[in-house]
């Protein structure tokens, strides 16, 4: 690409019947003037261009982070959710495990209680025949005596009266 030092510094044969050297020179002034300030104003904007891509690839970058963060937040989240998804079926079923010991528990607890029962109705029924056979027994002990006493108290009033020799 010419710069507006090559235009300037460019030089022509001169012929005789040429151009007029002046208005040619004049006219290479007014170039290189010309070409020189398009010439400034294109590195200007190439600058301009090139700080504006920098920034493009700024915000590119910034974007791209962005992006990533996005995803691994929402892969965060989804970690997160999984895991406490996971902690609450560990808590529910470490909840229907400790009611299930429970209930086991209170079922045997109620098994025994009932076997329990059931032994203190035998132990009952046993006491009960023990006790009408005991108190059967002295009953029947009583009786004896009271018709031993009642045979001695005839045999002692038979013999009061037989010795007295008064009857009554």
């Amino acid at each position: 690409m010419l710069t507006p030092l090559d235009i300037h510094n460019q030089e022509f044969k001169r012929s005789l019947r040429g151009y007029d050297v002046d208005e040619v020179d004049e006219f290479l002034d007014e170039i290189i003037r010309d070409f020189e300030y398009l010439y400034k104003e294109n590195l200007e904007l190439k600058e301009t261009i090139q700080k504006r891509d920098e920034e493009v690839n700024r915000y590119q970058e910034l974007e791209q982070t962005l992006q990533e963060t996005l995803v691994l937040a929402q892969q965060t989240g989804e970690e997160i959710k999984q895991n406490a998804k996971k902690e609450a079926e560990l808590i529910i079923w470490e909840a229907q495990k400790k009611a299930e010991q429970i209930l086991a528990k209170a079922e045997a607890e109620t098994f025994t209680a009932a076997e329990m029962l059931e032994k203190m109705h035998g132990l009952e029924k046993q006491l009960y025949v023990k006790m009408k056979s005991f108190l059967t027994s002295q009953l029947e002990f009583l009786e004896e005596y009271e018709i031993g006493i009642n045979t001695e108290e005839v045999k002692e009033t038979d013999e009061s009266t037989a010795g007295s020799g008064n009857f009554w």
